[in-house]
């Protein structure tokens, strides 16, 4: 345990993007556990008599066209996007992962279906595919969730094909198979972990993708429904007033959304970094 966070400290003092990235995902997680408490006013409760009010030192943010708190807005629809976004993503890890290492692993017919499934996905634009299963089944949160992450399951279980692939007649899956291990076995301990800084980073990536598909969804009418605070209704909620001069609506659930979408791309390369067995050294 020692070596490890050794080992966490080189890579954030060697790269201080890295500790930025990580300094604004611990941010973001304390407001998804603590915004709500945080919130100054109630983000549902409206006051007509205040509606439209640009920044101040009552409303920080200032408040939207029928007079709630931007604000506390904002800070409550950090729960609600990272949860999807987690969610999603944890998802498609597990499911495409599994699929693609059993693929690269086993081959044959195994393979057969699973490039076959991924190529299908793949062959529809992924957010109109996305839009399309909400429609469908419905704007509910857990349809969201699994619309995003049926359009990710592809990546994971591509790269895990190819990187299982690479590694599955090295010399210590030989080993290991010498030895009296079985199959699944070798895969699961010996050769995925080997698999996982790539998959680490496109994890990271898909954090930042899944909420602009969850963001994007709800801009269009398919994700989550009003009055329910997100940042994507509240982006589209404010682009109707940004012409007779309210900016504040879209521009802060909006800073909020890149923020976000931005510490996750910089979070890649500092996990590959932490995770990468060659870095240890």
């Amino acid at each position: 345990m020692s070596a490890l966070l050794r080992h966490g400290r080189y890579v954030l003092g060697e790269n201080p993007v890295t500790a930025v990235a990580f300094g604004l995902f611990v941010v973001l997680i304390l407001l998804a556990l603590v915004g709500p408490s945080l919130a100054p006013h109630d983000p549902l409760a409206s006051d007509t008599a205040r509606k439209l009010e640009p920044p101040s030192a009552r409303y920080w943010f200032g408040t939207d066209q029928v007079g709630r708190d931007i604000l506390s807005r904002v800070l409550v629809a950090t729960r609600l996007d990272l949860a999807i976004s987690l969610s999603a993503v944890t998802l498609s890890f597990v499911v495409g992962s599994g699929l693609g290492a059993s693929a690269g692993f086993f081959g044959g017919w195994t393979d057969r279906i699973v490039t076959r499934v991924t190529d299908t996905i793949m062959a529809f634009p992924l957010f109109v595919l996305a839009m399309a299963i909400v429609a469908a089944l419905g704007n509910t949160l857990a349809n969201i969730v699994y619309a995003t992450a049926i359009i990710n399951l592809p990546f994971y279980a591509r790269m895990a094909r190819a990187e299982v692939n690479v590694r599955r007649e090295a010399g210590f899956v030989e080993a290991a198979r010498l030895s009296g291990n079985g199959s699944a076995r070798i895969l699961t301990v010996h050769v995925f972990p080997n698999c996982l800084p790539p998959m680490m980073v496109q994890a990271s990536l898909n954090l930042g993708w899944a909420i602009l598909n969850a963001a994007g969804l709800s801009f269009i009418g398919l994700g989550v429904r009003p009055p329910t605070p997100e940042w994507g209704i509240m982006v589209a909620e404010g682009a109707a007033f940004i012409v007779s001069g309210e900016w504040w609506i879209a521009l802060f659930p909006g800073l909020a959304l890149m923020l976000a979408v931005f510490c996750f791309n910089l979070l890649g390369d500092g996990l590959r970094d932490l995770i990468d067995p060659r870095r240890r050294t």
